[in-house]
C-alpha cells in the first residue's frame, strides 16, 4: 500500500517489479486455439487518459524484454482492443468498466494473474468504481490475495482506501513518501482574491506577463482548471478570441478529441489547456510550468491533485488559485496546506481561515490582499488588475 505525492514516480514503482517478476519466471502457455487472453499482470486505473499513459510508460519500460503490454478502456471501439488481446498479453492495463465487459464476453481470464496493481485507487472510489473493482478482485477467476501480489497506489489514504487495503492485501507494507495528501514544496503556491466577474481579465494579466517572461516570447505550458464542462468550452473560446491559443479537455470530449487536445498541448502548439477534473488525476504532462485554479474545487484533496500537475519529477512549478466568497469552506484547509509546504499565506486568507474555524462568514478580508497583494507576484503580474469583463 503506497501513498505518495503526485509526480513522485508511482507508475514506475509498480511497473518495474511487475516486468522484472514476469521476466524471471517462465510464463505458462495459453491454451491452444483459445481466443481468451490470460494476462499475468493486471493494472486497473480510473480513466481512459491515465490508462493510455500507463500503457505508454509500461511499453517503454518493457522495451525488448518480450513482455507485451495491452491497454483496454471504454469510449473507444472494442474490436481493435480485442485484436490486440488475441495477439497475446502479459500486462493488461484497463479501466474497470471495459475490463468487466471483456470478462463477461470471456475474452479475458484472470486465473493466471500474479500481479495486481490499482493506480489512483482513491480516484476510482470517488468515481463509484468500488462495486466493479470488488467484483473483479473477489468474484471472478482472480487468484486469491495470498497467491497474487497486490499493489495499491493512492495520493490520499481515507478510511475507504484503508478498508480496501485490508480486504485486498495480505500482510501488506504501508509505504508513505512525504505527508499523505500533501503538496510538494517544489510547487510555489499563490492565492489571489479575485471576484467572479473579474476572473477572465485577471487570467489575461497572468498570461500576458507569463508570455513576456517566457523563453523567446513563447507561452509556457499552462493548465487552467474550471469546475464545469460548459465553463471549459466558454473559457477556451474566449482565450482563443483574445489571442491565446488554447484547447480544452473534459468528460464530454470523445476519446479522439481528448488525445488530440493532449498532443497539441504537450507539443506547445496550444500551450494553454483548460480542463475539468477529468485531467486532474494521474495524467503525466511533462513541463507544465503553471497550474491556475480559475475555479477552486470544493475538496482540498482535489486541489492537491490539480496543482500536482506541475512540479513533477523534482522540477519546480507554480500554482495560482483564484479565491473569492464562494470558496470559504476551503479557506482553512488551504491555509494549513500552504503552511505545511512552507508557502507564504496571505493575511486576508488567514483571516478567512480563522473565521471559518468559528463557523463565521466574513467579507472581503478587510483589504490586505487585493488583486495583486497578499501572496502576489512581487506586486502582481501585469501591475495588478486590468479592465474587467463579465463571466457569461
Amino acid at each position: 500500500m503506497a501513498c505518495a505525492q503526485t509526480g513522485s514516480g508511482k507508475t514506475a514503482a509498480f511497473c518495474f517489479p511487475i516486468i522484472s517478476g514476469i521476466m524471471s519466471s517462465r510464463p505458462p502457455q495459453r491454451p491452444r486455439g483459445s481466443r481468451t487472453a490470460y494476462p499475468l499482470a493486471l493494472i486497473l486505473s480510473p480513466t481512459r487518459e491515465l490508462s493510455v499513459q500507463i500503457h505508454e510508460e509500461a511499453r517503454k519500460f518493457a522495451y525488448q524484454t518480450g513482455v507485451r503490454v495491452v491497454v483496454a478502456y471504454g469510449g473507444a471501439p472494442i474490436h481493435q482492443q480485442l485484436r490486440e488481446l488475441e495477439r497475446g498479453v502479459e500486462i493488461l492495463v484497463a479501466t474497470p468498466g471495459r475490463l468487466m465487459d471483456l470478462l463477461e464476453r470471456a475474452r479475458v481470464s484472470l486465473q493466471m494473474v500474479k500481479y495486481l496493481a490499482l493506480d489512483e485507487a482513491d480516484r476510482m472510489l470517488d468515481m463509484g468504481f468500488e462495486p466493479q473493482i470488488r467484483k473483479i478482485v473477489e468474484q471472478m477467476d482472480m487468484p486469491p490475495r495470498g497467491v497474487r501480489q497486490t499493489m495499491l497506489f493512492s495520493a490520499t489514504f481515507p478510511k475507504e482506501i484503508q478498508r480496501m487495503a485490508s480486504d485486498f492485501l495480505a500482510d501488506y507494507i504501508f509505504l508513505a513518501v512525504g505527508r499523505v495528501g500533501s503538496s510538494t514544496d517544489l510547487i510555489a503556491q499563490r492565492v489571489e482574491f479575485v471576484l467572479e466577474a473579474d476572473k477572465r481579465s485577471y487570467l489575461m494579466d497572468l498570461l500576458h506577463a507569463q508570455k513576456a517572461n517566457g523563453t523567446h516570447g513563447k507561452q509556457a505550458l499552462t493548465l487552467v482548471f474550471v469546475e464545469t464542462k460548459r465553463g471549459a468550452d466558454a473559457l477556451e473560446n474566449w482565450l482563443y478570441t483574445n489571442g491565446f491559443p488554447a484547447t480544452s479537455i473534459h468528460g464530454d470530449r470523445t476519446q479522439q478529441e481528448r488525445e488530440y487536445a493532449l498532443r497539441s498541448f504537450k507539443s506547445g502548439a496550444t500551450p494553454i489547456l483548460v480542463a475539468t477534473d477529468v485531467a486532474a488525476r494521474g495524467l503525466d504532462i511533462p513541463h507544465v510550468a503553471h497550474v491556475i485554479n480559475f475555479d477552486l474545487p470544493n475538496d482540498i484533496d482535489d486541489y492537491v491533485h490539480r496543482i500536482g500537475r506541475t512540479g513533477r519529477a523534482g522540477k519546480s512549478g507554480l500554482a495560482t488559485a483564484f479565491f473569492n466568497e464562494g470558496n470559504l469552506s476551503l479557506a482553512r484547509p488551504l491555509c494549513e496546506l500552504m503552511q505545511e509546504a512552507n508557502q507564504e499565506v496571505p493575511q486576508w486568507l488567514e483571516r478567512y481561515s480563522a473565521r471559518s474555524s468559528f463557523g463565521g462568514g466574513g467579507g472581503y478580508g478587510g483589504g490586505g490582499g487585493g488583486y495583486g497583494g497578499g501572496g502576489g507576484y512581487g506586486g502582481g503580474y501585469g501591475g495588478g488588475q486590468g479592465s474587467t469583463s463579465s463571466w457569461d
